[in-house]
């Protein structure tokens, strides 16, 4: 079932994920706030991703069954750090960066939607208990590491190694 800790981890950051959004789509706060909101929004959703990738897409992508699911993935968290990164370059009250975030939480909510909905469900299906325990923890070592390395490299940027 795809109630497995590893899920969970992933759900509640999604459900976070979300809050956040909805946050940043209030365009009554004011532009200084949006900005820390933004960053707040941006360093968890680096993290997760990276560490979301490190350890239950890297398993997925070794299943034959999974590997497209985690390609597929693998590839929208890719477009939306290139979104984020020029969000980044935009300022923060203009009638772009509201437009381009918009797409950017549309793209994003999507693809949390599909996780849940259809990739979860199909990796639990695969996975074994014990594999799944693994990458729960691995997932939980992994992202306060990778905040720390969001905090030093900005999205839409190749400059992790």
């Amino acid at each position: 079932m795809a109630d497995a800790r590893i899920y969970e981890d992933l759900k509640r950051d999604h459900d976070k994920q979300r809050k956040m959004l909805a946050e940043l789509g209030d365009f009554a706060t004011a532009k200084g706030e949006r900005k820390k909101l933004f960053e707040k929004f941006r360093l968890e959703l680096q993290s997760h991703a990276a560490a979301e990738e490190e350890s239950l897409y890297a398993t997925m992508l070794g299943e034959p069954e999974l590997r497209d699911d985690a390609r597929h993935s693998v590839s929208e968290h890719k477009e939306v750090d290139d979104l984020l990164g020029e969000l980044m370059d935009l300022e923060f009250d203009s009638d772009e960066w509201k437009e381009k975030f918009f797409h950017m939480r549309r793209r994003y909510e999507h693809h949390i939607d599909e996780e849940e909905e259809e990739m979860f469900p199909a990796a639990a299906e695969e996975l074994d208990d014990v594999t799944e325990e693994k990458l729960a923890d691995v997932y939980e070592d992994r992202k306060p590491k990778e905040l720390k390395e969001a905090k030093n490299n900005p999205p839409g940027s190749d400059e992790r190694e």
